[in-house]
C-alpha cells in the first residue's frame, strides 16, 4: 500500500508542469501552443529564451531526484524509488493538472537515472553532451542519454536487475516520445539548439 501512496505522489509531482507554468508568468502563453508544442527545456528556449529554459530544465531534474528519494524515504524495498522516477517521468508526459498535455521526459528522466545510477548516468550524459556540442541536435543526445545510462548500468554491473529491464522500458518510451523528432533527424529536417523555428 504504501508503494502505491509513494507512486501516485511522485506521479503528481511529476505532473507540475513548470514550461507551462513560466510560460504562464513570463508571457501569459501556453507554451503548448508555440513552437514545437512541446512543455519542455529546450521548447521553453525557443520561446522564452535562456533564463526561462535553464529554470525549466533544473526544476524538471529536480522532480525526478524528489521522486525517486521518496522512495527512498518511505519503503525498504529497492525497486520502489525505481517505479517512482517513472511515475514522475510518466506525470510529466501526461500531467493531469494540465490535460494529459506534457513534455517528453528527457530531464525528468535525467534527474531519475543520475539519482538511481550516477556513473552510468554520468557517462551517458558526457556522450550525449558531446554529441550536442558537435551536431547541435538536442533531440539526438537526448536519445543517447535515454539509451547509453541503461546499458552502462548493464555494462558497469553492482545494480540491481530490476534496473537494467526499467531502465529500458523507459528508454523504449523516450523514443516512442521522440518519434517525430527520430523521422526528421532521419530526414534531415530537425532543427538545431538555437533556430527559432517549429521542431
Amino acid at each position: 500500500m504504501i508503494a502505491i501512496l509513494i507512486c501516485i505522489a511522485a506521479y503528481l509531482l511529476g505532473s507540475v508542469s513548470f514550461s507551462y507554468l513560466i510560460a504562464r508568468i513570463v508571457k501569459k502563453i501556453d507554451i503548448r501552443d508555440h513552437g514545437s508544442g512541446n512543455a519542455g527545456a529546450t521548447n521553453t528556449l525557443r520561446v522564452l529564451g535562456t533564463g526561462p529554459a535553464i529554470a525549466v530544465l533544473s526544476l524538471d531534474v529536480v522532480k525526478g531526484i524528489l521522486a525517486v528519494w521518496l522512495g527512498y524515504w518511505f519503503s525498504s524495498e529497492p525497486i520502489v524509488p525505481f517505479l517512482a522516477g517513472i511515475c514522475a517521468i510518466i506525470g510529466h508526459n501526461w500531467p493531469v493538472y494540465f490535460g494529459f498535455r506534457g513534455g517528453k521526459g528527457v530531464a525528468t528522466t535525467i534527474g531519475v537515472f543520475a539519482t538511481l545510477a550516477f556513473l552510468p548516468s554520468l557517462y551517458a550524459g558526457i556522450i550525449a553532451i558531446l554529441s550536442i556540442f558537435i551536431t547541435r541536435f538536442v533531440s539526438l543526445g537526448s536519445l543517447i542519454f535515454v539509451v547509453l545510462t541503461p546499458a552502462f548500468i548493464f555494462l558497469l554491473g553492482g545494480y540491481p536487475a530490476s534496473y537494467i529491464w526499467l531502465g529500458t522500458i523507459l528508454a523504449v518510451v523516450s523514443v516512442w516520445r521522440h518519434r517525430t523528432n527520430v523521422k526528421r533527424l532521419v530526414s534531415g529536417t530537425e532543427s538545431k539548439l538555437g533556430q527559432k523555428v517549429e521542431q
